[in-house]
C-alpha cells in the first residue's frame, strides 16, 4: 500500500479521538488519545512497514476502550446531571418567592429558601431544566422544599431537543405518573424502564402537601450523549458504495434512529440483480420492512416478506431502528419493541449490487420503483454491518453528490401542536362583525366523535366537528327561524393520522375542504349573509349559554391552526398574552397508539378509541378481552372427562400457546381414548411412475408438523397402518440390500422399514414372524408376491408423510399403497399429577418467565376444606390461588407494589368431596378471570399501574411457601401459559408430595412386589414391573428361559457412542438402563437350575479389563470372580460347600459397595467378603452383560474362557437383573426395545421357581379398585397346572430340539451362528482392532 492509504488508519483515530472529545466534558481528550497510542511510532512503523488491517483494528479498538473509559469514568451511566449546572439552567412556570426560583431545586441543597415553589395561582406549573446539550437520562430523584410543608407527592415528566414539541414519558401504554414524596427531606429515586434522549426536561406537578403547596428539589442521573446527525432534505440521498461490485450476506445488522414531520418517505434501500432486495421506508407514518432473499422463476418460490411496525411515527420525535438478520430469521426492533419473524421462501442470502442508499432512492433504481418518495427529515447513528455511515459522511468516505445542501445538524419544526383530552378548550379571537369565517387545522384522534371548533354568529353558530369518522358542519341561523345546515365530507378519519380540514363561508356560500383535496371540496348555499361573532372555541365548549355545543369534547391532537386567514401564534396564548385555555398542553401532542404493540394475540384485530383498545377474537379460536384462552380442550382425553362421546373436535394441546387449534376425531368407545388424525390419501391408491424413476407420493394431513408434533409427543403409544400390495414389484430387498420403497415421516427423516417391523430392521412384518411366502425373502412383495402390512408403532418417527416407490416400471408392475391414518392413545400432559401429603409441602419452580398476558389451568381433588394451590412471587408482583372458606370458594388474588386485586367464585357443590374439580385464571392488561368448573365465573377490569411491563423471571411454587397452609390432595394438568408443568418429575424426591395421584397406592402399594412400582390412576393402580425381572399385574411373575447348549443373550450398557450414549439408550428400554458407566457398587441377582458344569452363569464385561463373573466350576460349586484392576489375579470367592448343578432352582444376590461383597445363596444367611486393598473401587465403563457363553473381543480373562466358556450353559436362568436392567426380560419380550441380543434357542421358563401370590384378603381390598385374582385355591390348581405343563414341554423340547429362536437382527442373512453375532455387534469392528486374539470356543 502507498504512504497515502498508510496514513489512513492514523487519520481515522485523529478523526475519532476529535469526536470523542466533543462528547467529553473536557476537550482534550482526543489528544489523551493520541498519546497513548504514541502516534510518532506508529506513524515510523507505517513509514517502513505494512501494517495489517487486523493490526489497525485491534489499536482502534483498543484506543475506543480506553476513551470510553476515560469519557465514562466508571462505564456507568449514573452521572449526576442536574447538580453541576448553573442557576440559569432552571426555569419555571412562576416561582413564589425570589427565595424559590428555579435554580435552587438542586436535590440536598438548602439555598434561597430550599428549593422551587410556584406561586399558587400558577394552575399549570413546570420547572424545566436545560442539560447544556443532549443528554441520556436514566433516572430521577425528588426531595420537597428544605425544612418545609412543600412536597409534591404526584408528578409527570416532558423532555425535548428544542423547547418545542415536548413528549411525555410514557410506560405501561400510558402517560405515567411518577409517586413522589411524602416530607420533605427524603429522597425517592425512580429508574426508568427506557432511558430519554433529550436537552430539556419538564417537571410536571401533579399534586402536592395538603399542607404546603408544589415544593421540589431534584436530581437527574445519566450520561453524555453524542451522535453524528445528517439533514435529509427530500432530495439528499447517501450512496453507501460496496468495495466488492455484489455481497453474497448470510448475515446483518442495520440500526439507524430518525426524527421526521412526513408519514412517508424511504429510510434505505438496497437491490440486486437477482431481485434480491431490502427496504425501510415509512408509509402512513408506519414502517413497513421488506425483505427478499430470492424467489425462482416458475413462481414455486415467493421470498417476498413484508413486516410494519410502530405508528404516528411522523411526530417529530427520534425513533430508534435495528434490523438483526442471520439466515432467514429477522428481528425488527423499533423504539424497544421487538417483532421476530421469518422471511419466505428458501433461500438465506441477501445478494445486493453496488450499494445500499439511505434517505431515498438511487437514480439507478427509481424509473422501477413507482416513485416513492424520498425521507425528509434527520437521521443519527446510521450503521451497517459495523460500518458507522455517518461518520463515513462526515470524513465525505461516501457519495452525498445529490444533496443540495448537506447538514449535520436537525431544523427545527415551524408546527406547534395542541394536546386536548376531554375536559380541554382552547378560546382565541377572530375578526368581529366579518362576513366570511375561515376557519383551518390539522387534526389527529382515534375518536370517531368529536367537537373540532365552535364559533357563535350574530345570529346562530357554526359548529365543525367529527361524526362517526366524517367531518361534519352544522350552521344555525336564527334569522330564518333556526335554519340548520349540515355539510360533511370525507370518512375514516380516526385512523391516528394528520388530517387538514379548511372551512370557508363567506356572501352566501360555504365551503368544506379535507386533506387539501380542492377537487372533492363541499359546496353548499347559505340563505344569509353570515356575520361573525369574533370567538373561537376549539376542543371543547363549555360556558352554559343557551348555545352550547352537544358535540362530543375532542380528544387528540391540532396544530396549523387558522382563524382568518392568519397562523394563531401558540406561545403568545401560553404567555397569556392573547386567548385563554384550559387543560390545554401547548407545544405537545400525547397521542398514543394503543394498538402498538398489539395485545391481541392470536392474529385478534385491534381496534381503539382514545381511552381503550378493544379484541375482536371471531375466527381466531380464541377469546377472552385480548383473545389469550383458547376455545378447545387439550385433547380428546379431556373431551372424554367431561363427558363428551365419539366425535370430531377441535384442540388445541398448548391452549394458550402459539399453536393454533386443529380438528381431530376422538374415539371414545374403548376404555383407552384414540386421537385420530386423518390423511388425504385413498386407500389402494395406485402407484406408477414415468420411465424408470421412482414414484412419490405425498401424504397430507390438513395440519401443521407443529400440531401433529403437539398429539405424537405427549401420547403413550401411537401407531400407523401401512399396507403395500404389489405384482412385480419389489419392496425392501432384505435387510442387506438397497430398499424399493421408503417412507419419510417426523422431521422429514428417511426410514426403510416397513409395518410390522422396527426401526434399523429392513423387513416386513412376515420377515419378523418367518411366515412370509417365500421363505428367502423377509417381504412378500420382495418376492413379488401379495402384499406387506402391518402398523408402524415407532411414535418419534411418526406420522408417514411421503412414500418413495421405485419399482413399478418393469413390465407388468402394480402395486397399490394404504396410508392409513395416524392413531394415539393417552395424553400424559393431561395424567401428569402430583400428590400433596402435608400442608407445608411445595414445588417450586424457579426462573418461570413473566408475560404480559398469564393464563393458569389446573384440576384437583381434595378433602381438604382449606389450602393455598399455587403462587408465584416476583420482587414486586404476586399471583396467588387457593381454596377458602369452607370448601366452596376460590380465591385469585394478584398485585404490583403495594396494589392488589382479589377474584373469587363459589361453588354449588363442595370442592373437598375427593372429585376432580377445574380452576381457570387469567390475568392480562385489560381484565382478571377466575372460571370454576367451567361454569361459576367472575371478570373485573384490571387497574393496577405496571401490569403491562411484566418482570422478567419470576418464582412459582406449587403449594404454599412462607409458612401458609398448603394443598393437600391431587393435582394435574397444571398449565401455565401454554407450557404445562411436569409435577410428577419435580415431586420426586420433594419431601411431602408423591408422583402421581397418591390414595390407591397408599393402600395398595405393599402388593407391587420385587421392586415394582405402584402407579396411580383415576380409578385405581397398577404395577409397573419395567425395571424388574419380573411380570404380571403385581410383579411377581418370573421371567425365566432355558438356555440349550451355545445359547448366550447379550445386552450392552455402553453403546458404542460412549457414555452419553446411555441416554437415548434408556429411553428406548423398558427394562431401565443404567446411566452410570463407572460403578462404585453394583448388585447382580438371578436364578438357575442346572446338571450342566463347567458353565459361565452371567458375565459382566468393561471397555477395560474390569469384569465381573459368576460360574460353575466342575464340581458344581460356585464360583464368583472380581477384577477390578490393580490386581495381578482376580478376587475370586468360592461356594465349596454344595454341589448346585443338581438340577434344583437356586438364587444368587450379589451385592457390592466399594470393597464390601455380601453374598446371599438360597436360603442361606448373608456372607461377607472384602475386596483387597491393592484393588481397585471402581467398575470402569461397564459394556455388556453376557448370560450362558460370552462371546467377546480383547483382553479377556484366558482362565475363564478355557475352563467355563465351553461348550455353555444348559439349564435354566430366570429373575435376573443387574441393578435396574433385566436383561433376560427384555430379550424374551419382543415389546420392549432394548440394546439385547440373542443366538441360539431361547424358549421361556419359570424355571421351577415357586411364583409369589397375593393373599385372598389383598385381592379382595383390590377388587374394588384393579383386576382381581381368583380365590386362593383355585389358583393353586392353576399353578400346579402350569408346572406339569411346562416340565412336560421342557422335557420334550431338550429331547427333540424343536426351540423357538429369538434370534439377533441380521442372524437371518447370516452364513453361521458366529456371523450372527458379528452381524449385531457394532462394536465389533472397533475392537477386533484393539486385539487380534478372538475367545470363541
Amino acid at each position: 500500500m502507498d504512504a497515502k492509504f498508510d496514513r489512513e488508519p492514523v487519520k481515522l483515530l485523529q478523526d475519532w479521538g476529535d469526536v470523542v472529545g466533543r462528547r467529553s466534558p473536557s476537550n482534550n481528550t482526543g489528544s489523551r488519545v493520541l498519546d497513548t497510542l504514541e502516534l510518532g511510532t506508529l506513524n515510523s512503523l507505517n513509514s517502513n512497514q505494512r501494517i495489517s488491517d487486523a493490526v489497525i483494528k485491534h489499536l482502534f479498538v483498543v484506543t475506543v476502550k480506553h476513551l470510553w473509559a476515560s469519557v465514562s469514568g466508571s462505564g456507568k451511566c449514573e452521572d449526576s446531571l442536574a447538580t453541576p449546572l448553573p442557576y440559569s439552567s432552571f426555569t419555571g412556570s412562576s416561582l413564589y418567592s425570589r427565595g424559590n426560583g428555579a435554580g435552587y431545586a438542586k436535590l440536598s441543597r438548602k439555598q434561597g429558601s430550599g428549593g422551587w415553589s410556584p406561586l399558587d395561582t400558577d394552575r399549570y406549573p413546570w420547572l424545566q431544566v436545560d442539560l447544556g446539550s443532549k443528554k441520556q437520562v436514566v433516572a430521577i430523584a425528588t426531595q420537597g422544599r428544605y425544612s418545609s410543608s412543600d412536597w409534591t407527592t404526584k408528578y409527570r415528566l416532558l423532555y425535548s431537543d428544542t423547547q418545542k414539541n415536548w413528549r411525555p414519558y410514557l410506560q405501561d401504554g400510558n402517560i405515567w405518573t411518577f409517586e413522589g414524596n411524602v416530607n420533605s427531606e427524603g429522597v425517592v429515586r425512580h429508574e426508568l424502564q427506557y432511558a430519554i434522549l433529550a436537552r430539556y426536561i419538564r417537571f410536571i406537578p401533579v399534586d402536592w402537601s395538603r399542607a404546603g403547596r408544589v415544593g421540589v428539589r431534584l436530581e437527574l442521573y445519566g450520561c453524555s450523549y453524542w451522535a453524528d446527525v445528517i439533514g435529509f432534505d427530500g432530495h439528499g440521498v447517501i450512496s453507501y458504495r460496496f468495495r466488492s461490485k455484489k455481497l453474497k450476506i448470510v448475515k446483518d445488522v442495520i440500526s439507524l434512529k430518525f426524527r421526521t414531520t412526513a408519514g412517508n418517505g424511504v429510510l434505505l434501500h438496497g437491490e440486486g440483480q437477482q431481485g434480491d432486495y431490502i427496504s425501510l421506508e415509512l408509509h402512513r407514518a408506519r414502517l413497513l420492512l421488506s425483505i427478499n432473499l430470492g424467489s425462482n422463476q416458475n413462481g414455486s418460490i415467493q421470498g417476498h416478506t413484508a413486516v410494519t411496525s410502530g405508528s404516528l411515527l411522523d411526530d417529530d420525535h427520534w425513533h430508534s431502528v435495528v434490523i438483526e438478520r442471520y439466515r432467514r430469521n429477522v428481528n425488527f426492533t423499533l423504539d424497544r419493541h421487538t417483532q421476530q419473524f421469518r422471511t419466505n421462501g428458501e433461500f438465506d442470502h441477501l445478494d445486493l449490487d453496488y450499494e445500499i442508499s439511505f434517505g431515498g432512492l438511487p437514480v439507478s433504481v427509481k424509473p422501477t420503483s413507482g416513485g416513492k418518495e424520498n425521507f425528509v427529515g434527520c437521521m443519527e447513528g446510521i450503521t451497517y454491518n459495523g460500518e458507522n455511515i455517518t461518520s463515513l459522511v462526515r470524513r465525505k468516505k461516501v457519495d452525498t453528490t445529490s444533496f443540495r445542501n448537506l447538514t449535520f445538524s436537525c431544523s427545527e419544526s415551524n408546527t406547534s401542536p395542541v394536546f386536548f383530552n376531554s375536559t380541554s378548550f382552547l378560546r382565541l379571537p377572530g375578526q368581529t362583525d366579518s362576513d366570511t369565517l375561515s376557519v383551518s387545522l390539522s387534526f389527529r384522534t382515534w375518536n370517531p366523535n368529536g367537537l373540532l371548533m365552535f364559533t357563535a354568529l350574530a345570529d346562530g353558530w357554526v359548529e365543525l366537528g367529527l361524526t362517526e369518522a366524517k367531518i361534519t358542519v352544522y350552521m344555525n341561523v336564527t334569522q330564518k327561524k333556526n335554519t340548520r345546515i349540515d355539510i360533511s365530507s370525507s370518512s375514516g378519519l380516526n385512523d391516528g393520522q394528520w388530517h387538514s380540514v379548511h372551512l370557508n363561508a363567506l356572501e352566501n356560500y360555504a365551503m368544506l375542504t379535507v386533506d387539501g383535496d380542492e377537487a372533492s371540496t363541499v359546496r353548499t348555499a347559505i340563505p344569509i349573509q353570515i356575520q361573525t361573532g369574533g370567538t373561537y372555541y376549539f376542543g371543547g365548549y363549555f360556558l352554559q349559554t343557551n348555545t352550547r355545543s352537544h358535540q362530543r369534547s375532542f380528544q387528540g391532537c391540532m396544530q396549523m391552526i387558522h382563524i382568518d386567514d392568519h397562523l394563531v401564534d401558540l406561545k403568545a396564548v401560553e404567555q397569556g398574552l392573547i386567548g385563554t385555555f384550559e387543560n390545554v398542553s401547548l407545544d405537545m401532542c400525547a397521542i398514543i397508539d394503543r394498538c402498538v404493540p398489539n395485545y391481541c394475540e392470536h392474529s385478534g384485530r385491534c381496534s381503539q378509541t382514545w381511552d381503550a383498545f378493544t379484541c375482536n377474537c371471531s375466527g381466531t379460536g380464541y377469546t377472552g378481552a385480548t383473545c389469550h384462552t383458547s376455545l378447545y380442550q387439550q385433547s380428546c382425553e379431556e373431551y372424554k372427562h367431561q363427558g363428551k362421546s365419539s366425535g370430531s373436535y377441535w384442540i388445541d394441546p398448548d391452549g394458550s400457546g402459539s399453536i393454533t387449534p386443529f380438528r381431530v376425531h376422538c374415539d371414545m368407545t374403548e376404555d383407552v381414548v384414540w386421537t385420530t388424525l386423518r390423511n388425504d390419501l385413498s386407500p389402494q391408491t395406485s402407484v406408477s411412475s414415468a420411465d424408470k424413476g421412482n414414484a412419490v407420493l405425498q401424504i397430507s394431513y390438513n395440519m401443521t408438523e407443529e400440531q401433529m408434533l403437539s398429539v405424537t409427543s405427549s401420547a403413550e403409544y401411537c401407531e400407523q397402518y401401512v399396507a403395500y400390495a404389489c405384482r412385480m414389484s419389489r419392496l425392501l430387498s432384505g435387510p442387506d440390500g438397497v430398499p424399493f420403497t421408503w417412507w419419510f415421516g417426523r422431521a422429514n427423516e428417511k426410514h426403510s422399514y416397513w409395518g410390522g417391523s422396527g426401526p434399523g430392521i429392513q423387513k416386513c412384518a412376515c420377515g419378523i414372524e418367518h411366515n412370509c411366502t417365500d421363505s428367502k425373502h423377509y417381504c412378500n412383495c420382495d418376492a413379488d408376491l401379495k402384499e406387506d402390512s402391518g402398523l408402524l408403532v415407532y411414535k418419534d418417527h411418526l406420522p408417514v408423510s411421503q412414500v418413495v416407490v421405485g419399482d413399478t416400471s418393469r413390465a407388468g408392475s402394480e402395486a397399490k399403497l394404504t396410508i392409513g391414518p395416524l392413531r394415539c392413545r393417552g395424553d400424559s400432559n393431561f395424567r401428569n399429577a402430583a400428590s400433596f401429603t402435608s400442608p407445608a409441602s411445595y414445588l417450586h419452580y424457579p426462573s418461570l418467565r413473566d408475560e404480559t398476558s398469564t393464563d393458569i389451568s389446573f384440576y384437583f381433588k381434595t378433602s381438604s376444606t382449606h389450602g393455598v394451590f399455587l403462587e408465584i412471587l416476583g420482587s414486586t408482583s404476586f399471583l396467588h390461588i387457593e381454596l377458602r372458606g369452607g370448601s366452596v370458594l376460590v380465591l385469585f388474588s394478584f398485585g404490583i407494589g403495594t396494589e392488589k386485586m382479589e377474584l373469587s367464585v363459589r361453588s354449588q357443590v363442595p370442592l373437598n368431596n375427593d372429585q376432580w374439580h377445574r380452576v381457570e385464571a387469567e390475568k392480562n392488561i385489560k381484565e382478571a378471570v377466575l372460571q370454576l368448573n367451567g361454569q361459576h365465573r367472575m371478570v373485573r377490569p384490571t387497574t393496577l399501574q405496571g401490569h403491562a411491563k411484566p418482570e422478567l423471571y419470576s418464582d412459582l411454587y406449587v403449594g404454599a411457601s412462607s409458612g401458609q397452609r398448603g394443598f393437600l390432595g391431587c393435582m394435574r394438568a397444571l398449565k401455565i401459559n401454554g407450557v404445562t408443568f411436569d409435577l410428577e418429575e419435580w415431586a420426586k424426591g420433594t419431601p411431602g408430595v408423591n408422583p402421581g395421584c397418591q390414595g390407591h397406592c397408599n393402600s395398595y402399594r405393599m402388593h407391587c412386589r420385587n421392586g415394582g412400582k405402584c402407579v396411580e390412576h383415576y380409578n385405581g393402580y397398577s404395577c409397573d414391573c419395567s425395571l424388574t425381572a419380573y411380570d404380571g399385574p403385581f410383579c411377581t411373575d418370573d421371567v425365566g428361559g432355558y438356555f440349550e447348549t451355545g445359547t448366550l443373550v447379550r445386552y450392552d450398557l455402553l453403546p458404542e457412542g460412549g457414555p452419553f450414549a446411555l441416554r437415548d439408550v434408556k429411553s428406548l428400554s423398558g427394562v431401565g438402563v443404567s446411566s452410570e458407566a463407572n460403578l462404585t457398587k453394583e448388585e447382580l441377582v438371578f436364578s438357575f437350575s442346572t446338571y450342566s458344569a463347567p458353565s459361565i452363569l452371567v458375565y459382566i464385561s468393561s471397555r477395560t479389563q474390569d469384569y465381573l463373573a459368576v460360574v460353575l466350576r466342575h464340581n458344581g460349586t460356585l464360583q464368583i470372580r472380581y477384577s477390578l484392576g490393580r490386581l495381578t489375579e482376580p478376587y475370586t470367592i468360592d461356594v465349596d460347600h454344595r454341589n448346585m448343578a443338581n438340577g434344583q432352582p437356586h438364587s444368587v444376590n450379589i451385592t457390592r459397595n466399594l470393597r464390601e461383597i455380601r453374598l446371599q445363596l438360597d436360603h442361606y444367611p448373608v456372607s461377607t467378603y472384602t475386596l483387597p486393598e491393592a484393588s481397585d473401587t471402581q467398575f470402569t465403563l461397564v459394556k455388556s452383560i453376557f448370560l450362558g457363553k460370552v462371546f467377546e473381543t480383547g483382553q479377556i480373562d484366558p482362565i475363564l474362557i478355557e475352563r467355563y466358556n465351553t461348550p455353555g450353559f444348559m439349564g435354566c436362568l430366570s429373575r435376573v437383573q443387574f441393578n435396574s436392567v433385566a436383561p433376560l426380560k427384555a430379550a424374551l419380550r419382543s415389546s420392549i426395545a432394548a440394546p439385547v441380543s440373542t443366538h441360539g434357542i431361547l424358549v421361556p421358563s419359570n424355571c421351577g421357581a415357586s411364583p409369589l401370590t397375593i393373599s385372598p384378603m389383598a385381592s379382595r381390598k383390590c377388587s374394588l379398585r384393579c383386576s382381581c385374582f381368583l380365590p386362593g385355591i383355585i389358583s393353586m390348581v392353576i399353578f400346579s397346572v402350569l408346572c406339569i405343563m411346562v416340565f412336560v414341554i421342557r422335557h420334550m423340547f431338550r429331547h427333540k430340539g424343536s426351540y423357538h429362536t429369538n434370534e439377533a437382527k441380521g442372524a437371518e442373512s447370516a452364513d453361521c451362528a458366529d456371523a450372527a453375532i458379528i452381524v449385531n455387534d457394532p462394536a465389533f469392528t472397533e475392537t477386533i482392532d484393539e486385539s487380534k486374539k478372538e475367545w470363541f470356543i
